[in-house]
């Protein structure tokens, strides 16, 4: 065990290394579905994605992936709030063009699931956008205007996206599920604000800055778990209790000190293993010689860009700024990540097609980095 587990911690290290002073960001999930390709089904078969303790790993990592998405969503965040208008707009417009678009693709690739295509045109990524709008220093109203915008739709579609792949005799389940965790997470941040404000919990929570016990990690852990425990009883969606997990920390206003530890338990470990072995277990020759595969992953990939390109020239305010939030908002990472990850495990999707998934999740990169790239702080 001990000696697969090094091989696939070492494989997450490319990831890291290819993506080290590329001035367009290369994003670092690249490398490790990369990696995990090549030492998994694709490569070498240097190790079985299923074996062992991986699913376990592998589903801690999807939950985390998620959870750290969620954290970037702060309803307080004055961007979102002064963004919101045109943001929801913008996203109202593009489930407008996703619908028709998925529902074409579908039919005439013939590959099934209409709506979770149609999901998957609309989803943006906040995972890959908002750090580099951080790191860059971006600001102004098409910063905000993009921030609400891919806030509201990662909200949404983590939510719409599981349906998708659920049959219809389980969608009634399953939304009460997810209504559930919202319901929970809800309970569980009105009862930290609460005793947050007693002495004794005040105290316990210094004492165990100065001693080193990780308290509010392993709090916010036992959180995630929690929710991730009614979605496992419930059948709904592990996406949900992860996206929940993280806007409720972010609600409570996390400390540094434990936004810091949250990224080094998931952005250090799991996270980095949930990809290499999504990758692992991805059948990119299958894909590469099925035309039907190849072409569903270029579909997705023009359509999701266009669609979020059409959005952002109805909505946004000057002809530059449009082109590059459009661009930037057209980011897909973790949604289709998902997607192919449960639609291999409840075996909805033949390995080719779940591979498409994601590659069309990964060409969605390149305009979106160009995109970031071309957006600058602007004055009102």
């Amino acid at each position: 065990m001990f000696r697969q587990m090094t091989l696939l911690v070492g494989a997450g290290l490319i990831g890291p290394l290819l993506a080290t002073g590329r001035r367009w960001l290369l994003p670092v999930v690249i490398g490790e579905l990369g990696a995990g390709a090549l030492i998994g089904r694709t490569g070498f078969q240097l190790i079985d994605p299923h074996a062992s303790v991986f699913p376990v790993f592998y589903s801690l990592g999807f939950a985390m992936l998620m959870m750290t998405a969620g954290t970037h969503v702060d309803i307080r965040s004055p961007d979102l709030r002064s963004g919101a208008p045109k943001g929801a707009v913008a996203l109202l417009v593009v489930f407008v063009g996703s619908a028709p678009l998925g529902f074409a693709i579908s039919g005439v690739l013939g590959v099934g699931h209409p709506f979770l295509l149609a999901v998957l045109l609309a989803g943006s990524s906040a995972a890959v956008a908002f750090p580099i709008i951080e790191e860059r220093g971006l600001d102004g109203p098409v910063v905000s205007f993009l921030v609400a915008w891919i806030a509201f739709a990662d909200s949404i579609t983590v939510v719409l996206m599981p349906l998708g792949l659920t049959g219809a005799g389980k969608v009634i389940p399953s939304l009460i599920g997810d209504g559930l965790i919202v319901i929970a997470g809800v309970a569980a941040l009105l009862l930290a604000l609460r005793i947050h404000a007693f002495d004794l919990i005040e105290a316990t929570v210094k004492r165990s800055v100065t001693k080193g016990w990780a308290l509010q990690l392993r709090l916010s852990v036992l959180l995630l778990l929690g929710l991730a425990s009614i979605a496992e009883g419930t059948g709904a969606s592990l996406l949900v209790a992860g996206f929940v997990a993280g806007m409720v920390l972010v609600r409570m206003g996390q400390p540094d000190r434990l936004a810091l530890q949250i990224s080094g338990v998931a952005n250090g470990f799991f996270v980095p293993l949930f990809f290499v072995l999504l990758g692992a277990e991805l059948d990119l020759r299958a894909m590469a010689s099925d035309p039907q595969a190849i072409a569903l992953a270029v579909s997705m990939a023009v359509a999701a860009v266009a669609v979020h390109l059409v959005a952002a020239l109805v909505t946004g305010n000057r002809q530059t700024g449009r082109v590059a939030a459009g661009l930037s908002a057209s980011a897909q990472l973790g949604l289709p990540a998902a997607a192919a990850s449960l639609a291999l495990a409840d075996h909805l999707l033949s390995p080719a097609i779940a591979a498409a998934l994601v590659a069309a999740g990964c060409l969605t990169l390149a305009p979106a980095t160009i995109g970031a790239a071309r957006l600058e702080p602007e004055t009102p």
